[in-house]
């Protein structure tokens, strides 16, 4: 067990989305290649936004994914009280002031300093003062270094660093007492003995008043690591206008998890040429060194192709307890008709989703209540009435098993009366299934039965005798 500690810690005013599964991911990869402990916390210091249902999903989101957390969940709104005593140590060390200036004073320095063309920081009014009295509502301020620079060693973007000057004051605790995320970031990663922070570049202008903050608390100031945003296909960040964006959402979409995560590691980390990885090798070949500084632009196109390549490569006993819930959406009751398993076998090298596999497979446990008449007036009626006879026929007593054996005698059927196979083929493949896009007629007649098969075949025949 290596001293690698690493933390995931998404806010619950919302889903998990792709762009934090991969942060979580990059964390979660690194501890298991390094031996290092991976350490899920909820930041929910927002107590309006934050939600039990956001943190379920993020759980959830979690778990569906296999990401799992040697140490946690743990929840911000625990250690109040700890950040109150942090505040205090602050204040009585000098490192940190009372400020009383009011909203409204605020907001007229912000528009002052932008009318003379100054960054608008706070100015510090309330640094030196002890003149406030004591019954007025104030916030907590770190004093803040004002001389010289906060620098850091980027695990992905190298050196980075911020002149002291630009960095005003932070409020670390506000009027209802409430400590501010940046303050109880530090304080978490501290007592968590974080020694890695792997997060989206969003971060980085909290990275340089973070370091002040560890280093006035006499804290270590862990690694860093800022992992370039995701960009929708026009180069905008990724936002719900792109699509999809929640991880749960592609669930129900019919992606499987190690699609996604395959996914979301080659977006922005790269391993040679190499597309395709199993969670073993993604552990075994990850190094944050190869996690590129530039966004990277999700692409729905590549995702569906790792999809298609896991369900088509997929074991069919699991695919099929994954594939329910995708039936039930559709009235299709998974027990009442053949084994799902055999029907995912048919379908696998057709689908890219188990969306789209669901809706190919509906026919297996529904009987077609109508046929595709455009593909049926290709032929007269007779000739149906003949194919339908025939196959019937030759099925009732034939001694056949296997997709192979049934193909043959479709052959043997076709020699027989002098057709095609596409005279004989195409219209048993409607009686079937109601349309022309379905398996082959071994695979399906082999999947529904016999005695199913030759049911259909009967009611196809009454349709078109009417």
């Amino acid at each position: 067990m290596s001293d690698l500690r690493v933390r995931f810690a998404p806010s619950p005013t919302g889903y998990l989305h792709v762009g934090g599964a991969r942060t979580a991911l990059f964390n979660w990869l690194l501890a298991r290649k390094l031996g290092g402990t991976f350490i899920l916390r909820i930041e929910d210091t927002d107590v309006e936004r934050s939600t039990q249902a956001s943190i379920d999903a993020i759980l959830q989101a979690m778990e569906w994914l296999g990401l799992d957390w040697d140490e946690g969940p743990f929840y911000q709104t625990d250690n109040f009280d700890l950040y109150r005593g942090y505040v205090q140590k602050l204040l009585e060390g000098g490192k940190a002031y009372k400020c009383y200036c009011t909203a409204e004073e605020l907001e007229a320095k912000r528009e002052q300093a932008l009318k003379e063309g100054r960054k608008p920081k706070y100015d510090g009014t309330c640094r030196e003062r002890d003149d406030q009295a004591a019954d007025r509502p104030f916030v907590v301020r770190f004093r803040a270094p004002q001389a010289g620079e906060v620098a850091f060693d980027d695990l992905i973007k190298g050196r980075i660093a911020f002149p002291a000057e630009e960095l005003d004051d932070l409020i670390i605790q506000r009027s209802d007492g409430t400590p501010t995320y940046n303050f109880c970031v530090v304080i978490d990663d501290a007592i968590m003995k974080v020694t890695t922070v792997i997060r989206g570049d969003d971060h980085v202008n909290n990275t340089p008043r973070q370091i002040q903050l560890y280093e006035a608390l006499g804290f270590p100031v862990p690694r860093f690591a800022h992992v370039p945003m995701i960009l929708g296909d026009d180069k905008a960040r990724l936002s719900k206008r792109h699509g999809a964006t929640s991880v749960m959402a592609y669930r129900d979409m019919g992606f499987l998890p190690e699609a996604l995560l395959n996914y979301l590691v080659r977006l922005g980390w790269s391993h040679g040429d190499d597309e395709i990885f199993s969670r073993e090798e993604m552990i075994r070949k990850f190094d944050i060194t190869n996690i590129g500084r530039s966004a990277g632009v999700f692409n729905t196109d590549k995702l569906l192709w790792l999809n298609a390549h896991y369900i088509k490569n997929g074991d069919p006993a699991r695919l099929a307890g994954l594939l329910a819930p995708h039936l039930e959406k559709r009235g299709v009751d998974p027990q009442g008709g053949p084994e799902v398993a055999a029907v995912v076998r048919t379908l696998q090298e057709r689908s890219q989703t188990l969306e789209e596999m669901a809706e190919r497979a509906v026919f297996y446990f529904k009987a077609p209540d109508s046929y595709d008449e455009v593909a049926l007036a290709k032929f007269d009626k007779e000739h149906l009435r003949a194919v339908f006879d025939a196959v019937a026929d030759r099925l009732a007593t034939a001694a056949v098993a296997t997709a192979a054996e049934i193909d043959a005698l479709f052959k043997e059927i076709c020699a027989d009366k002098g057709w095609k196979m596409g005279q004989v083929g195409q219209p048993v493949r409607i009686a079937l299934s109601g349309g022309t896009q379905a398996p082959g007629i071994g695979e399906i007649v082999v999947t529904l039965g016999i005695d199913e098969t030759v049911k259909r075949i009967g009611r196809a025949r009454e349709a078109v005798a009417s």
